[in-house]
C-alpha cells in the first residue's frame, strides 16, 4: 500500500493560496464560519427540495379531492 500525501487544507484569496494552518485567528473563524453557512445552505436546499415535492402531492391531492366534491355537489 502506497502512502498518500495527507491532502492540505487551504484557501484562495484571488489568485493566491494560502494554508488555513498560516490564517490568523480571525481568519480562521470566519473560514470555519463560511464554511459552516456553505454547508447549511446546501441542506436546507435538499429540504427546500424534499418539501416542494411533498407540497406539490397535498395541493394535487386537495385539487382532486375539491373536484370530486364539486361533482357530487353538482349530482345531488
Amino acid at each position: 500500500m502506497i502512502d498518500q500525501p495527507a491532502e492540505e487544507n487551504v484557501v484562495f484569496l484571488g489568485d493566491e493560496k494560502i494554508r488555513v494552518e498560516d490564517l490568523s485567528e480571525e481568519q480562521k473563524y470566519f473560514h470555519s464560519q463560511i464554511l459552516d453557512l456553505r454547508n447549511k445552505r446546501g441542506r436546507l436546499t435538499f429540504e427546500i427540495d424534499q418539501v416542494s415535492a411533498a407540497l406539490k402531492i397535498f395541493e394535487n391531492s386537495f385539487l382532486s379531492a375539491s373536484k370530486k366534491k364539486a361533482e357530487e355537489v353538482l349530482e345531488d
